[in-house]
């Protein structure tokens, strides 16, 4: 971590351009991976295996939804615009979420015949929530102090999340040959994205020079140290190296998932953006 000097105060960031610049694109990474996913997870409403399920992912999609709605904030605060239409009036070329997060749950839609994947849901919401685990580690020792703050109130929730997905990960290993079998395809599936996931984008050296996280390898090794220690207590031989998808969701290269889902999420808001919602 660099020693740059702490930023307590929005005022404080702004007097460095470069600061507040590294800044912001740190933000809508960390904000469009969680909004995206969550979004992914709030459509399984009314399709998980039984409603208890029904009830614990919504209530997590509901909690990662705030948690991106902190850091929307954040860049509210900083002057980059409000924080409801930065989720909602940009462009799929702004978004900086990785690919990861905006697959989709499987074929059809959630309207229109959905024939979602459980196993791949459990599969990307467990890596993708071990790779969060080690980033709001990294967050906890940032330069600026709000992303302290709010990393340490993540990690109160966050904590449930993973004890939550774990189990079903053990649950699918450890059940029928069928479901480990879709369980292991599922691995390979997310397996393929998960590279991304450390990736801190175009502005990483200044990202790293500021303070405001760990280097890319750094964040890395610890998340993958993280998995492979997770995936033995499961039962579950530990993947290679993880792929990188074709797209760069970091620079604002997407799938045509992420347009649709983008459409569908603001279609209301886009109604009246000036309403109160």
């Amino acid at each position: 971590m660099s020693a740059y000097s702490l930023v307590e105060t929005v005022e404080q960031a702004k007097q460095n351009p470069d600061y507040a610049k590294a800044l912001t694109e740190l933000l809508f990474q960390l904000a469009d991976d969680d909004f995206i996913l969550a979004y992914r997870g709030s459509e399984w409403l009314g399709l998980a295996p039984h409603i208890e399920e029904d009830v614990a992912f919504s209530s997590m999609s509901q909690d990662m939804m705030g948690h991106a709605v902190m850091f929307y904030e954040m860049l509210e605060a900083l002057g980059v615009g409000s924080a409801d239409d930065l989720a909602q009036l940009r462009g799929p070329e702004a978004f900086r979420n990785v690919i990861l997060a905006e697959r989709k749950n499987g074929a059809g839609e959630y309207l229109a015949e959905p024939h979602y994947d459980w196993a791949y849901a459990i599969v990307r919401s467990y890596v993708y929530g071990l790779f969060k685990q080690a980033r709001l580690d990294a967050l906890a020792q940032s330069s600026y102090v709000p992303l302290v703050h709010a990393s340490r109130k993540m990690k109160t929730e966050h904590r449930y999340h993973l004890m939550h997905w774990q189990v079903w990960m053990k649950q699918l290993a450890n059940s029928t040959p069928e479901a480990r079998e879709k369980l292991e395809a599922a691995v390979a599936s997310v397996w393929a994205d998960a590279g991304e996931l450390s990736s801190l984008g175009p502005s990483a050296d200044d990202i790293v020079r500021f303070g405001l996280l760990v280097d890319e390898a750094t964040l890395r090794n610890q998340w993958l140290a993280h998995t492979a220690a997770a995936f033995a207590q499961i039962g579950i031989v530990a993947p290679g190296e993880p792929g990188v998808p074709q797209q760069n969701g970091r620079s604002g290269e997407h799938t045509a998932e992420l347009a649709q889902a983008l459409q569908t999420l603001s279609e209301v808001y886009r109604i009246d953006p000036v309403a109160n919602w």
